[in-house]
């Protein structure tokens, strides 16, 4: 494996992908008050997509529209995300504008989600206010809204209207989008538990919703990582806790199969996919040792191992893609300020 700084952003947070200019690109953006900037598959910086104001949390591509994206702004922490909103990006002749979508305070994630040709918005808020700093007896909510294929005509006297889909959840953190059998869904994490939601079945229904655990979560993926063609639930617990832990599911519920063997302090980072051939989950925590390490299945030893890819780096997340016959990683590693790529070689593959 090799390691790149491709960057230095101050407090840099947020990664995704993007379609620009008709190939695969990548977005990084500071939670603090920072630039958002935006890089060909290669690691080279093609553009500054904004200066600020940063407290960007989550970037996702527009729906069949290239160099168009969603994203957070202002939401600069727990107890400063009063004034957070989703806005949306667009480039047209090499200059990049940024206008409103709607106002929605202490929203941390959402994403857009397809089902039956139509398009969702669904975004999680932390929390709903706060009196004091780390007061978190005002719950969170998910929210909800069918999103128009047009969405020129949103600004920030004219917003999106979005519809309460769940409240009641507290550190209302964690999100992972699953697709299963053409169908997409959201995984959903915080102190109540783990959920997953679907869109409703008809533009005007109802979204559903299924609770999978109730252990206080942060984050969390769902995964086959043993090959038994069954998926696993890999879980950060509790809030920017210390504690991950695989779940098998069983007939009357989740079980508990496998624990990282360290406290990993302030987990935090989170991504699953293919590395080398195999299936991974790709895990950075914020304070102690500050790693990005790999989990997955040790074929040999039939068991679940683990890899430290990088220490004293604190990723805040990270996002994994395959070019030219090499996988790539890349990281925000938010509390060295560098936006660092890992390569995996193709000549990697089978490798432990």
């Amino acid at each position: 494996m090799e390691k790149r700084v491709i960057a230095t952003l101050n407090k840099c947070y947020c990664v995704a992908p993007v379609q620009y200019q008709g190939a695969l690109c990548i977005l990084v953006a500071a939670e603090k008050k920072d630039r958002c900037l935006l890089f060909d598959r290669e690691g080279n910086e093609k553009a500054v997509v904004w200066e600020g104001p940063g407290g960007v949390m989550t970037m996702v591509q527009a729906p069949g529209k290239d160099g168009t994206f969603l994203a957070t702004q202002k939401f600069y922490s727990p107890n400063d995300s009063k004034e957070a909103k989703i806005i949306i990006a667009e480039e047209k002749d090499n200059t990049w504008t940024v206008r409103t979508l709607c106002s929605l305070p202490f929203v941390h994630r959402f994403d857009i989600l397809k089902k039956d040709g139509r398009h969702y918005l669904i975004a999680c808020a932390l929390k709903s206010g706060h009196e004091y700093e780390e007061d978190w007896s005002s719950p969170g909510k998910i929210y909800g809204a069918l999103l128009p294929e047009d969405l020129s005509g949103f600004d920030e006297e004219h917003p999106l209207s979005l519809q309460v889909v769940k409240d009641g959840l507290f550190k209302n953190h964690g999100y992972c989008r699953l697709t299963e059998d053409g169908e997409d869904s959201s995984l959903i994490c915080c102190e109540n538990g783990v959920f997953r939601f679907w869109p409703p079945e008809t533009p005007k229904g109802e979204w559903r919703m299924k609770r999978l655990l109730d252990t206080p979560a942060s984050d969390a993926l769902y995964m086959d990582f043993d090959g038994d063609g069954k998926r696993e639930l890999l879980v950060l617990s509790p809030f920017h806790g210390d504690t991950l832990t695989i779940y098998k599911e069983e007939e009357d519920g989740f079980s508990a199969v496998w624990k990282y063997p360290e406290k990993a302090d302030f987990l935090h980072a989170i991504w699953g996919g293919m590395i080398c051939g195999y299936p991974v989950a790709v895990i950075g925590h914020r304070k102690g040792a500050r790693r990005l390490f790999a989990i997955g299945w040790d074929e040999e030893k039939n068991a679940y191992g683990f890899k430290t890819l990088d220490d004293d780096c604190g990723p805040a997340n990270v996002y994994g893609y395959s070019t030219g016959g090499k996988d790539i990683l890349i990281a925000a590693n938010r509390e060295t300020d560098e936006v660092a790529m890992y390569i995996f070689k193709e000549n990697q593959e089978g490798k432990r």
